[in-house]
């Protein structure tokens, strides 16, 4: 069935507002690592790769409200970080129950609106073929095409469906106006007045660069890595911040260090399944499958905090258990060849799920992340963004008003706040003591 002029837009998100508990609890009630042991291997460096992650998003469930592509164009928007001389784009039908049939797939540097740069336009293939079906579960990735990609443009991927193709593999939240049209229009340099826009990413899951001796940092985490209340269409979420200071720093840009991988997904938890999957379950595709990204900055936890009480369950070891998944990925990072930086959770005294109990869990959290060694490194968002008056709460100018997102301002004040340093030194994390 076609959808004409259908609005597609994001389905609020915000952890203050009570919302169905999610399912999936993975019996994590014995902790089968101690914290006082190592909990990995000295880091290996990783194998360079020439490809590189410029952009990539985490793919999440569209919940039974999939929509039906069949006989329309998508041109889905994405920015930029490091720049390359080619690209390929990467394809997921992750939480597709049926196979997924790409009739027709181009990608364009975008001047404005849905129109390309004239010129820019490339057909992508796969394994040289114009057309792909990607299996149920399953991500793949074009072959490269020769288009010089700057740093910090906007690329356009556009998508043609013949066929069924329900939108079940999504990121609801993309703070992006992408645009749907019936017909095929891959290769218009712009959209029919008849297009509609919409404001989630479907399939379109990464895009690589061609840049040889670069490298990606990749945020993964929760709504505020995600972005939830900063404007749309302007990148202001604090990787955004932190991607334009890596390139203008001379070290950083020096050592390559120029891509950036938002893998944050609103509602996300450590131990539970929410909005997405778990953390722990989403980590390898969403981390460590990126393209050459060699450093992490892990920012996850406060709606398992949050949350808890809406499970029926007490508080109790919930701190060290927060405290095992998290370490449990900076392992798994780390087996990779990756630097891992924790960062402490921000304030969140006001927000509708706050607890005095739950308090007490972010603050042992915090404290853990700064102390433990079990990083590479500490990001300070806690400090970076609370009140030296009233530290359990937001400053008010970096509030967004539901005390628990920041808005422009907040997100810009924590990627200012990390250390540029940390993705120049050669040290490793010491084992967890």
């Amino acid at each position: 069935m076609l959808i004409s002029h259908f609005f597609l837009t994001f389905r609020g998100r915000s952890e203050c507002v009570s919302r169905r508990a999610g399912s999936g609890f993975l019996g994590l009630l014995l902790l089968t690592v101690p914290l006082t042991a190592p909990l990995y291997a000295a880091a290996v460096s990783p194998a360079s790769s020439p490809w590189v992650a410029t952009w990539g998003a985490a793919m999440e469930s569209a919940d039974g409200s999939s929509p039906n592509f069949s006989g329309q164009t998508l041109r889905q928007i994405v920015h930029t970080t490091v720049g390359g001389t080619q690209t390929r784009v990467w394809f997921s039908n992750t939480f597709g129950s049926e196979p997924l049939h790409i009739s027709t797939a181009h990608v364009a540097l975008r001047a404005e609106g849905s129109t390309l740069q004239p010129g820019s336009d490339r057909a992508l293939t796969f394994h040289h073929m114009a057309s792909v079906t990607i299996p149920p579960g399953a991500t793949i990735v074009s072959d490269p095409v020769a288009l010089n990609v700057p740093p910090f443009s906007d690329l356009a991927v556009s998508l043609y469906f013949s066929e069924p193709a329900l939108g079940a593999t999504e990121h609801s939240l993309g703070l992006q106006t992408s645009y749907a049209v019936n017909g095929d229009s891959v290769d218009a340099t712009t959209l029919p007045a008849t297009a509609w826009p919409i404001k989630a990413w479907y399939f379109v899951s990464g895009v690589d660069v061609y840049a040889p001796g670069d490298s990606a940092v990749v945020a993964f985490g929760d709504s505020i890595t995600d972005g939830w209340r900063a404007t749309a269409d302007k990148n202001r979420r604090w990787p955004d911040v932190l991607a334009a200071r890596l390139a203008a720093d001379k070290n950083t840009s020096a050592a390559g260090v120029l891509g950036m991988v938002n893998t944050g997904i609103g509602g996300n938890r450590v131990l539970l399944d929410g909005y997405g999957p778990n953390a722990l379950s989403r980590f390898n595709r969403d981390v460590l499958a990126r393209s050459d990204a060699r450093y992490l900055i892990v920012l996850e936890s406060i709606n398992d905090i949050g949350r808890y009480t809406e499970d029926h369950q007490q508080y109790g070891d919930l701190a060290q258990r927060l405290e095992w998944g998290i370490a449990q990925m900076a392992a798994q990072a780390h087996q990779h060849g990756m630097r891992v930086f924790g960062a402490t959770l921000t304030p969140y005294k006001g927000c509708g799920y706050y607890s005095e109990a739950g308090e007490a869990v972010r603050e042992a959290v915090n404290q853990w992340i700064r102390t433990s060694h079990v990083f590479d490194g500490v990001v300070d968002f806690d400090r970076a963004t609370r009140d030296p008056q009233h530290p359990l709460r937001f400053l008010p100018q970096y509030d967004s008003d539901d005390h628990l997102h920041p808005n422009d301002a907040g997100y810009k004040a924590m990627g200012d706040a990390i250390d540029l340093s940390l993705f120049t030194k050669k040290t490793n994390a010491a084992p967890a003591r």
